[in-house]
């Protein structure tokens, strides 16, 4: 089995519903398996308070998460039109893999959320797809011919998934979000599966 990369931070849990939602549509496709991480939190201190595993959910990502996978779903919830801190601050730490060319030629999308709409959610995911071009990653968005971008009332953009949290239950996707998220988890694993080299 290939696996796909979903890596995400996530505070009030709406980050968290939408990288479900695209672990399933990275299943969707045969051969290929979702590996869903989070990244720690930061802090203003010097010294490292987190423990190295969460009690609950999926555990913190490492480096060999981004190399061993053949692909990479990145989110975050959106701070002020750009991606939260605590994945910025891991993806400064990949300055080596990019010395290397790890991730050079690795399909990757982006996804996040917000508190109300007009939040900065385009800024924000395009944000998180500069370092992924840096790393040489193909990029892969979300189309037109995906219905949902044309009807919601909530999230999706043709940058990738997204979720207003305003418009809903906490944590809880519009349909359109989770199919649009889905879709995305789909797109991203199609190529990494038509990429990977024959056996």
């Amino acid at each position: 089995m290939k696996e796909v990369l979903v890596l995400y931070y996530s505070r009030q849990g709406s980050t968290a519903a939408l990288a479900r939602q695209i672990c399933r549509g990275v299943e969707a496709v045969a051969g290929m398996q979702a590996r869903l991480r989070t990244v720690a939190p930061i802090s203003a201190t010097t010294q490292r308070l987190d423990p190295p595993v969460p009690e609950s959910g999926p555990p913190y990502a490492t480096h060999d998460d981004l190399t061993e996978c053949c692909a990479l779903i990145l989110g975050s919830p959106t701070r002020f039109g750009n991606m939260a801190a605590p994945v910025k601050y891991f993806l400064d730490g990949t300055s080596a893999l990019w010395m290397s060319g790890a991730l050079v030629g690795k399909p990757a999308g982006v996804f996040t959320s917000t508190q109300t709409l007009h939040g900065g959610q385009e800024s924000t995911l395009l944000s998180m797809m500069v370092p992924l071009l840096h790393h040489g990653m193909y990029l892969v968005g979300l189309p037109y011919t995906e219905a949902g971008l044309t009807d919601t009332r909530s999230g999706g953009t043709p940058y990738g998934a997204s979720h207003v949290a305003a418009l809903a239950a906490q944590g809880e996707l519009s349909e359109h979000e989770s199919v649009l998220a889905r879709a995305l988890g789909l797109r991203v694993a199609a190529l990494a599966a038509r990429l990977a080299p024959r056996a």
